[in-house]
């Protein structure tokens, strides 16, 4: 099965798998596992902050961060096709009690007017309206196909939201493919942002994991978060090897995934009835004039694997796991399944 459902890799390699066998572990409640703290301080530089903190899964580090930024009864400004949001289980208001304000941005990105439209006129004797106090930007946009934010844009929005007395939190699940499409540094992406969160296990490659990087202050914080969370864990020094693993050395190989996500994004475009979103870096969304749902049944059947997300629309993820022959046949594959649909 050629499975495009996600850029969650399933094969480590035998290097990581060496580095995971081998890592000095502890117990990360207490603070002592070297390997976490090796992590985490290999994260903060890369991100140019001075501390982070490991955690389970990139929706933990987003919702300790909305938490340990808000109070109850908070107002958070976000795209409306934000992962925190549309993908998290309700976690800003289950977890932090806070109100989603949805901006509409285009493919998941907004400018500084129209967050300052949708904050409005806030006034500190208005105890009607839920007081804005948060901003979460997502980069890349998984909603948005994989869409690249553009930096002015980014840090003009960014500046925007700490005139009004805002916070700011960089959803940076995907920030290495930011990075990688753009030639520009991880840190000066997150550079405007008071948090950032980054995910192992998406293109990387780690089994699993996901960071929060910030000032020391709100680090600790989150820290506090990640305990009542459930995301103290004993000796996770085993899998924050592979994830420092392959911060260090898959960086660069996540640009071949942008290649073969172009390839067949190109493949599907060309088939009748198929209309492709932009692609940006590793992720394809496209629409069919028929019903989504029966395309992935039939392209299962066929051995490839993707997401029906939505009555016509699909996702197709490129990634470590799948090499660019596969993604050619992957292509050949749909394309017959159409085929046999439009028949």
């Amino acid at each position: 099965m050629i499975d495009l459902r996600s850029d969650t890799v399933t094969k480590p390699s035998a290097a990581m798998r060496e580095a995971m066998a081998r890592a000095p572990v502890g117990d990360d409640v207490y603070g002592d596992d070297p390997t976490v703290r090796q992590l985490e301080a290999r994260v903060a530089e890369v991100l140019g902050k001075e501390a982070a903190v490991y955690v389970p899964t990139g929706t933990m580090a987003n919702q300790a961060s909305i938490r340990a930024h808000t109070q109850s009864g908070d107002r958070v400004m976000m795209d409306e096709g934000t992962h925190s949001v549309r993908s998290e289980g309700g976690g800003p208001a289950a977890l932090a009690g806070v109100t989603s304000d949805r901006i509409r941005g285009a493919n998941g990105v907004f400018t500084a007017e129209q967050l300052e439209a949708a904050v409005g006129r806030s006034r500190e004797d208005d105890f009607c309206t839920p007081p804005p106090t948060l901003l979460c930007v997502e980069n890349t946009h998984n909603a948005g196909g994989g869409t690249v934010w553009p930096l002015a844009t980014l840090d003009e929005v960014a500046r925007k939201a700490r005139s009004m007395g805002l916070a700011a939190h960089l959803d940076g699940a995907r920030l290495w493919n930011a990075a990688a499409a753009t030639g520009i540094p991880e840190a000066r992406w997150a550079r405007a942002f008071d948090s950032v969160s980054v995910c192992f296990s998406k293109g990387l490659g780690a089994p699993m994991g996901s960071a929060v990087a910030g000032s020391r202050r709100f680090v600790r914080r989150v820290r506090r978060f990640k305990q009542l969370f459930g995301g103290g864990f004993r000796q996770a020094g085993i899998v924050a090897a592979g994830a420092l693993h392959a911060l260090e050395r898959h960086r660069a190989g996540l640009a071949a995934d942008h290649d073969k996500a172009a390839r067949l994004a190109q493949a599907l475009a060309a088939l009748p009835g198929v209309s492709v979103g932009p692609v940006e870096t590793n992720i394809v969304r496209f629409e069919v004039e028929a019903s989504a749902r029966a395309l992935a049944d039939a392209c299962r059947d066929e051995g490839v694997s993707m997401l029906d997300t939505g009555p016509r629309r699909l996702r197709a993820v490129t990634h470590r796991d799948v090499s660019a022959e596969e993604v050619d046949r992957a292509a050949r594959l749909i394309a017959r399944a159409w085929e046999q649909l439009q028949a």
